[in-house]
């Protein structure tokens, strides 16, 4: 697994840089040159890979193909990330090149998370992936919101730390192991209560994680403080991210023990859809909604979760390649807008028709209608649940709000298409912004199309 080593000293390199390179456009063009090496080792890890898992570093990580599938589609995400709002990130403060570590540095603990085979590896790469956020969400140092979002991101993510640990430990009082396939209370009669408490505690702790209601309190003020960004980028890879840990961990250790915890991630899904939807219909900030709307996603995303078969493995990386795609493309958008507010949107098929084709394809996904990424997303996440069984009430009741997902996702649309207004840009729109906004909108339309061109031989 020479993508975590290389993330690491990647980011370490990124922080010489910004001693020595004192030009911010410099800075960025050295960063993608370097996540672009990085997406290459991730090439080099699935080409040499080995059809049976490899377990590394005494069997602490168990490397498999998918585990590989996925880092190397999220550091193309992060890539492309890069490529869209790179410019706007060195508008950010001074210190642009450690903005970029801390982007490698997130990404090797995402690596861990995707990877890990022991609850103590899990532990550190959810530390890993989370501490830089903090500082990048801080990292406007002139905007009190900003302030604000950093400290109450930290100050939530050490209380989910906590819980985590707690139930960390609870397991291990229980099994005497940290490692997620020795779990000796599967074989028991009957399930340890001090297992099943350790069960719920690190279930608290990943909801807060995925912003999953009601753990999700922290996610619209911190996503609307942090500066636009940072926020697409936590908001996408680093969700996916923690989703996959939560997969892994429940699937392969628990996935037996289904019917002790399927019943409450079902609730917590279905609460996750209602206050997601609901609330961002009532958002007038563009950003807040795709905060709340974030929350939303994530109630999608649970239904990989809670359907334990090889179709949410799949709709799982899925969802994460089509989310990430169209929001970062979003906000490479909303970057450029100088009023958030719905208004500040009006008329601009008119004065940017490109720019506003795009957001309507980056909307579009979101919203989930066919021939786009985000409908294939949520088809097999559903197709995940359907087969799972037991579960249809659940289904039934995603798919109506998705339909009231559309309302707030059109609202933009009819704002662009059908209000007169003279919406103002902060930023130019270049010919290099359209052709990479193009780009996305092409991966978005493949991935509604061909999906499985993105699931290699999953």
């Amino acid at each position: 697994m020479k993508a975590i080593i290389a993330a690491t000293i990647l980011g370490i390199v990124m922080m010489f840089a910004g001693l020595f390179v004192k030009e911010k456009k410099s800075v960025v063009t050295i960063a993608t040159l370097l996540l672009l090496v990085l997406f290459g080792v991730n090439i080099y890890d699935i080409s040499f890979a080995e059809n049976a898992p490899q377990s590394l570093f005494n069997n602490l990580l168990r490397v498999d193909s998918y585990a590989l599938w996925f880092n190397m589609m999220m550091t193309g995400c992060t890539f492309l990330y890069v490529l869209l709002l790179g410019k706007h990130i060195r508008q950010v403060g001074n210190h642009v090149a450690e903005y970029f570590a801390l982007i490698f540095f997130i990404l090797c603990g995402i690596y861990l998370i995707s990877t890990y085979n022991n609850l103590l590896m899990l532990f550190i790469g959810i530390e890993i992936m989370s501490i830089p956020q903090y500082i990048l969400a801080g990292s406007d140092k002139q905007n009190m919101k900003s302030n604000e979002a950093s400290l109450k991101y930290f100050l939530m993510g050490a209380f989910t730390t906590g819980i985590l640990l707690m139930g960390i430990t609870l397991l291990y009082g229980a099994t005497g192991t940290f490692y997620i396939t020795n779990f000796t209370f599967l074989q028991t009669a009957s399930l340890n209560p001090l297992a099943l408490a350790g069960i719920l505690f690190i279930l608290v702790a990943f909801a807060f994680k995925i912003s999953a209601a009601p753990m999700h309190l922290w996610t619209p003020d911190v996503y609307d403080g942090s500066p636009a960004p940072f926020t697409a980028f936590m908001a996408t890879v680093v969700k996916a991210g923690a989703f996959v840990g939560f997969l892994r961990l429940f699937h392969i250790s628990f996935g037996t023990l289904g019917e002790h915890w399927m019943l409450v991630v079902a609730i917590i899904t279905a609460a996750t859809l209602l206050v997601g939807n609901i609330t961002a219909v009532y958002q007038q900030s563009v950003k807040r909604m795709l905060a709340y709307s974030s929350i939303a996603q994530a109630g999608f995303m649970l239904f990989a979760v809670v359907s334990v078969n090889a179709t949410a493995w799949q709709g799982m990386i899925i969802y994460a390649i089509a989310y990430s795609v169209a929001t970062i493309g979003m906000f490479s958008v909303l970057v450029k807008m100088k009023d958030y507010t719905y208004d500040g949107f009006n008329g601009l098929a008119k004065k940017q028709p490109a720019l506003a084709f795009f957001t309507t394809i980056f909307l579009l996904s979101l919203a989930g209608i066919p021939l786009t990424g985000g409908f294939m997303a949520k088809y097999f996440v559903l197709t995940a649940a359907v087969e799972q069984g037991n579960l249809m009430w659940l289904v039934i009741f995603a798919l109506l709000m998705a339909a009231v997902s559309v309302y707030y996702y059109f609202r933009v649309i009819m704002a662009m298409y059908f209000k007169t207004g003279d919406a103002e840009l902060r930023a130019e729109v270049t010919s290099t912004d359209r052709l990479l906004m193009g780009i996305t909108c092409v991966i978005i339309i493949l991935l509604g199309v061909v999906p499985h061109l993105f699931m290699g031989n999953l």
